[in-house]
C-alpha cells in the first residue's frame, strides 16, 4: 500500500457503497476503462457485501499501483468467524446463508490476483489486484 491508500471503514451497506464509488474513481484515475472499472468496483463489493454479512465489520483499503506496471489494488480484513473451509468457500454456488454463493468465486474471476487467507475465530483477510492493459 502506498500514501495514495484510501482506507474505508466497513460496517454498513451505506460503506459498501462508498468502497464501490472510492474503488471505481481509484480506477477511473488510473486509467481503466469503463467496463474495468465496473469489473473492480463489483469484486469490492462482493467482499465488501461479506464483511457487512458475515463479519459485521472490517475495512477495505484501496491504492494505485505502479512499478512499472499500473493497477490497484485492494485488500479487504476483518476480525470475523473467518472461514472454516476456504476450498469450498471459494466455490461457485456454496453458501452459508441466503446469497447465491458468488461473492468469492465471483471477486476471484473479476480480478487478476486474488489471495485469500482466514483463521477460523481470527478473521479473514483477501487481497486483489487488477492490471492495466
Amino acid at each position: 500500500m502506498t500514501v495514495d491508500t484510501r482506507h474505508i471503514p466497513i460496517r454498513s451497506d451505506v460503506d459498501i457503497v462508498e468502497a464501490r464509488v472510492a474503488t471505481r474513481a481509484l480506477a477511473t484515475r488510473v486509467g481503466f476503462s469503463s467496463t474495468d472499472q465496473v469489473l473492480i468496483a463489483t469484486a469490492v463489493s462482493e467482499i465488501a457485501r461479506n464483511i457487512v454479512e458475515y463479519a459485521l465489520s472490517g475495512e477495505i483499503l484501496v491504492a494505485p499501483m505502479d512499478s512499472g506496471r499500473k493497477g490497484v489494488e485492494i485488500i479487504a480484513r476483518d476480525d470475523g468467524p473467518g472461514i472454516v473451509d476456504l476450498s469450498k468457500a471459494l466455490e461457485e454456488g456454496f453458501t452459508t446463508r441466503r446469497g447465491l454463493g458468488m461473492g468469492l468465486p465471483g471477486a476471484r474471476r473479476l480480478m487478476d490476483e486474488f489471495d485469500i487467507t482466514s483463521k477460523v475465530g481470527r478473521g479473514t483477510v483477501v487481497r486483489m489486484r487488477k492490471w492495466l492493459s
